[in-house]
Parts: structure tokens; sequence; C-alpha cells
């Protein structure tokens, strides 16, 4: 499975979902899941992505979106496609790593050199077939793959290289991976569910956090901490996963026209992505936070020395492909 996209398709992919008739209820809607807010272009474009599912599919399937961990943490929508109570996630790799280790190797810190190469590693042989392997071992498919933005550590001291990171209690997502940045610096990881992260921070339960600067945003992260440090630590990315039980239940022209739309919804929501990322960091300063630029190399050499270490759940020629990749 290649997933080749371009981005300048963004637009007119939202202007077309908007200009899309009202259509009657589909036969079957299909339960889309995620723990990301309302405002946010994931949840966005899956709204968006009913109409063009009715449309591709005459009607027979459409699709219903829960956002804000309505339906469950990360770790429950996860196990729910297996059970059939979703039909469809948006996860990041480290949560589908708990099904299949390998396909978590794009979710590890530093392992991308720039946004090409993992847009590359994104349409690669490698990509398809780690994401074959996920479907051998759990049933479900990955159908598109959305870019999520390069992770940032916020804080109320000022990180600026790895020392300043010693002893700091950071929250992460609970996926052991996550882990991978914050130890290597000697920070100590704090597993928090993402609905609980801003409580956290406001009541000093943890000194940080890390996640893209559009997440930030959304999730008002800056309103309870007063530095944002541009670490860049991971480029991330959300897969985008339907469950066995709802894939089977479809034919196959069915199945490629919800491959189709689940592709066009990640370019929708990456377009956005990359636009905010471009502009947040003066948005942010001029909210009176402050971001700091970071010298990344000293970041990168500390995490490199654990990247086939004992917390790798990939093997050595896996790693050795996807650093080849130009």
């Amino acid at each position: 499975m290649k997933i080749k996209t371009k981005f300048a398709l963004g637009v007119s992919t939202v202007a077309m979902m908007g200009l899309l008739p009202a259509m009657a209820a589909a036969e079957t809607k299909l339960k889309w899941a995620h723990v990301y807010e309302t405002s946010e272009p994931y949840h966005t474009c899956a709204v968006a992505a009913n109409d063009l599912l009715m449309t591709a599919t005459d009607g027979r399937y459409g699709i219903e979106v829960f956002p804000a961990s309505s339906l469950g943490k990360e770790v429950d929508i996860n196990e729910g496609l297996g059970f059939g109570t979703v039909d469809i996630i948006y996860t990041g790799q480290l949560f589908a790593g708990r099904s299949y280790g390998p396909i978590s190797i794009g979710g590890a810190p530093f392992m991308f050199r720039d946004y090409d190469h993992w847009d590359n590693y994104r349409n690669s042989d490698l990509f398809a077939e780690l994401s074959q392997g996920y479907t051998d071992a759990t049933g479900n498919h990955i159908t598109a793959m959305t870019y999520y933005g390069a992770r940032h550590v916020t804080s109320n001291t000022p990180v600026l290289a790895p020392e300043d990171m010693d002893g700091m209690k950071i929250r992460v997502p609970n996926a052991p991976l996550y882990m991978m940045f914050p130890e290597a610096v000697g920070a100590n990881p704090a597993p928090i569910a993402f609905a609980e992260v801003y409580l956290a921070l406001q009541q000093g339960t943890v000194d940080a956090q890390e996640n893209p600067l559009p997440t930030i945003q959304a999730k008002k992260f800056y309103e309870v901490q007063e530095n944002i440090n541009l670490t860049g630590h991971i480029t991330d990315a959300l897969l985008t996963i339907v469950g066995g039980p709802a894939w089977d239940g479809m034919d196959e022209a069915d199945r490629e026209a919800l491959s189709a739309v689940t592709t066009q919804t990640a370019v929708c929501a990456t377009d956005a992505i990359i636009k905010a990322e471009g502009e947040l960091a003066e948005w942010f300063r001029g909210e009176g936070v402050t971001v700091n630029e970071v010298d990344r190399g000293p970041f990168i050499e500390a995490v490199k020395k654990l990247h086939n270490g004992e917390a790798a759940t990939w093997d050595q020629a896996t790693y050795d492909r996807l650093q080849a990749i130009q």
C-alpha cells in the first residue's frame, strides 16, 4: 500500500467537501473515533469525509466522527477496532506498535532527518510492508497516514540543552517508546491520558509535556506553560486504521472507496498542519509565551544511542532501510 499525495490538493479537497450537497442518511454509518478536539483539522477533515464516502458508495456507507476521547482513551479505541465497537480510528504509531512492534519505528524520536525523509518513508515499500505486518498481526487495516507535526517540549523553565531536562517530570502518551526521548536526557516520563494533560500541568503534577505546535494551541497548553522549546524530537504522524470487522463486512469496491476517502482526508489534515506549523511560533509569542530556538544536535546524539537498544521494537535491518530512504 503506497499513499501518494500532493499537498497542493488540500485546499481544493476542502472546497469540494464543503460544496457537496446534503444526502440522505447512509445505510451503514462507520464510527470514526479519536482523541483530538473538534477544532483540529483531524476532526474537521474526518467529518467532511462522510459526504465523500456516501458519494463514493452510493449511500451504502457514511461516517460519524467521535472526537475528544468520547469513545475512550487511545488505548481503548485501539482495542475497540477488533471488537467492532469502533470502525475507524486515528492513532499514533506507538499505540499501534503495542500490537505489532515494528510499525512503531516511525514514531521514535529523531528517526527522521526532516519532513521530506518522513514523507518519503510514508510512500515507501518499507512502510507498505510494515502496514501489512500490522494487518497480519491484528486483522485491522492501515489505510492512510497523516502528518501530526514535529513534537516540541513545553515547560515552565527554558529547555536549551539536554541537561536542562535532567530530573524534569514530563508527561508523555501512554506507550513505552514515548519514554525513549525523556529517558535519553535524564527526564522522568509520566504517562498521562491526553484528556488529563491540561489539569496535570495546571496543578503541577508534571513540569512539562511534548506535542506539536497545533496541538499545543488546540489543547491550550500554552496557558499553563511559560516556554515552548523547539526540540522537534519526533516527526510524528497519525495512522488511519479500519477495524477488521468493518473491513471484512465491506465488498472490495467499498473498501477501495473507503481507502481513497481516508487518503483524501489525510491530505486535508496534513495541509492544515503544515500551514499552522509555519505560523504558530509567532502566534505564541504574541500570546506572551517564550518560544526558544534549540540546538537539536546534542539531543539527537543523546537519543541515537538508544535507537537500537532494549526499547527498540524493530530489527537492525528495518532501521537501516528507513535510514537509507532519501
